[in-house]
């Protein structure tokens, strides 16, 4: 029956999950999109008419303007392949409320507790609804759009202080906040304990009589070598005695000394 139903989707989805069910396959997985008062509905058809038993994870995703994409992906696990599938819900930025799905999948219940704690969707009647991952007073959901950047702000870098902060003896730095960073006397631990941070000063505009505008490189001249300066380095080059020696001339080539008694004859010792 599970392999039947299956075949008939995405063309039958209305007849298996209900009038207000949409359906769409795209790179081998099927997903059925239902309203949040069908999702507990969706989950029980998907596990027991698709023979989906199989629970992998359960998340959301933040779509500005539309809402919160509550998703759930199961498979069926028949011997001649598995089936995947992947329920979704929205549900309002305003109030995110469904039903836990424990009842249906009991492996549900960590990754709701992680999507509430992202994300800020309440699962009802969910036993233990506390945080999974982030510390208890930590504040707003990480994963929104909407949420802001302020680590830094809500715990100090653990590393080396910045120069001027301890002992480090160099000049303190001009103090920048990094874009989506907020001012910690507006947002964190510390609101309203610290000193407004330091504006920027406007950059005033460039006018034409502000700076000659650089010489293009074509434009630059160029250095030109003299003759000596050539010759003199193509002889250093070229030369092994500049090599070995660099001290001698090599245009200057002396006699080798001969003493008064040697008795080597003139024409280089060639004696027939």
């Amino acid at each position: 029956m599970s392999t039947a139903s299956f075949d008939r989707l995405p063309d039958a989805v209305t007849d298996i999950f209900g009038e207000d069910a949409t359906a769409e396959q795209a790179y081998d997985l099927l997903t059925v999109d239902v309203p949040p008062a069908a999702w507990i509905t969706a989950l029980e058809t998907a596990r027991d008419a698709l023979g989906c038993t199989y629970f992998d994870w359960l998340s959301a995703v933040d779509e500005p303007g539309t809402g919160f994409r509550v998703c759930a992906h199961v498979a069926a696990l028949p011997g001649s392949g598995v089936r995947r599938l992947l329920v979704r819900t929205t549900v309002p930025h305003e109030a995110p409320s469904l039903p836990t799905a424990i009842g249906v999948y009991a492996g549900a219940a960590w990754h709701e507790r992680e999507t509430h704690e992202m994300f800020g969707v309440v699962f009802e009647d969910h036993p233990n609804l506390v945080p999974l991952l982030l510390p208890e007073n930590f504040e707003g959901h990480p994963l929104r759009k909407d949420f802001v950047l302020a680590a830094r702000v809500a715990k100090a870098w653990p590393g080396a202080k910045e120069p001027g902060e301890s002992d480090h003896g160099g000049p303190k730095r001009r103090t920048m906040l990094p874009p989506g960073v907020p001012d910690p006397n507006e947002w964190g631990p510390l609101k309203g304990q610290l000193p407004p941070a330091p504006a920027r000063p406007a950059r005033r505009a460039r006018t034409a009589g502000d700076a000659t505008p650089a010489t293009p490189p074509e434009a630059r001249p160029r250095r030109s070598r003299s003759a000596s300066q050539g010759s003199a380095s193509q002889q250093g080059a070229g030369s092994p005695q500049a090599t070995d020696a660099p001290w001698r001339n090599p245009q200057e080539t002396k006699p080798p000394v001969r003493p008064d008694n040697d008795p080597t004859p003139d024409n280089g010792g060639d004696q027939e």
